[in-house]
């Protein structure tokens, strides 16, 4: 199985400390819907940045949209609590009393989610994210990708005028991004076993909604078209939509074929075991395997064993909240002395 092909990069169980194993994901993902990236509040404009077109042609200065890393890993992450929340696997927060929830400044510290992507506690324990990633870069640019969508509210009368004859304030113009727009990522895991591999890759491609408004709108597809073993991070998203952009026939237009991008990203990874410290890259056949393998884990089935089994190799490393407390109580600073 391609799983055990990786075992020289994967962590045999959880370590608090690092090992310098890395496995990086070659995702692309691509919008079904209309989408929206952008910072707060309406009105603003997407998420962009001017950037060289390619690698090879470093003049060209384009603007390209972006999928910040949050927009990526907040989605990934609450769609992997989801199923912890459902087989009672997430834990009570030994500060609040209360259940294991996001952005409160109060994680229980124990449960699947907190160990792997991390926590930070005010006043209190840490634990870095395993799962690295950065903002995800449109092939195209922000000109083709996007368009405007004028928004009214009309009242129950059917016009933009309610009975007395006052006109609805309730009209603006939005940016989206148009359903069929590519962005190419790279997502690197450190020191994660196979069961946190099959979590991370799970969380992925169970994710469908990104961006703001995502009731409504926000319908992504995931894909993951290369996965390597290394002691180095590979390069960055940015590098390969260059990389990619250079070798795909000019000119580019809206809507881009994705079968034609995948194969020309696939061709430009197929270099990457020229990379310092790569040591692998699973073939189709053994990355189909590994999908597979992550499907039958994730299946109706076997989820809940999955789930249970990732649950418990943490427990060694779980502390009650007495005996954390009594940890930070015993730190004492050390006294300097004269020489």
């Amino acid at each position: 199985m391609s799983i055990n092909k990786l075992s020289p990069v994967l962590a045999p169980t959880y370590e608090n400390f690092p090992k310098g194993r890395i496995i990086t994901l070659v995702v692309l993902r691509t919008t079904h819907s209309e989408t929206i990236f952008r910072t707060e509040g309406s009105g603003e404009p997407m998420c962009s940045e001017f950037v060289p077109a390619g690698l090879e042609d470093k003049k060209t200065i384009v603007q390209r949209l972006v999928m910040t890393k949050r927009k990526q890993v907040a989605p990934e992450r609450r769609r992997g609590r989801e199923f912890l929340r459902a087989h009672e696997l997430l834990y009570t927060s030994p500060k609040e009393g209360t259940l294991c929830s996001l952005n409160t400044n109060a994680p229980c510290e124990m449960c699947v989610d907190c160990f792997f992507y991390g926590f930070a506690a005010g006043g209190g324990g840490a634990q870095k994210s395993r799962v690295w990633t950065e903002d995800a870069f449109s092939i195209l640019t922000a000109g083709q990708a996007v368009g405007d969508r004028t928004i009214n509210a009309i009242f129950e009368n059917g016009t933009m005028r309610d009975e007395n004859g006052k006109p609805s304030t309730a009209l603006n113009t939005s940016e989206y991004i148009k359903p069929g727009v590519h962005f190419i990522d790279v997502v690197t895991l450190k020191d994660v076993t196979a069961d946190e591999l099959r979590y991370a890759i799970g969380n992925i491609l169970l994710t469908s909604r990104y961006g703001a408004v995502s009731s409504r709108v926000g319908r992504m597809e995931n894909q993951i078209l290369g996965v390597f073993g290394s002691i180095a991070e590979l390069p960055s998203s940015l590098e390969l939509v260059q990389a990619t952009y250079d070798i795909l026939p000019k000119p580019l237009e809206h809507p881009f074929d994705t079968d034609d991008l995948s194969a020309a990203i696939k061709q430009v990874i197929a270099t990457w075991t020229n990379k310092r410290g790569v040591s692998m890259q699973l073939s189709q056949d053994e990355l189909d395997s590994l999908i597979a393998d992550v499907d039958h884990h994730w299946s109706e089935t076997e989820r809940d064993e999955f789930l249970k089994r990732l649950d418990k190799s943490y427990q060694p490393f779980r502390l009650p909240p007495a005996e954390k407390k009594g940890k930070a109580k015993s730190k004492k600073t050390p006294v300097e002395t004269e020489s």
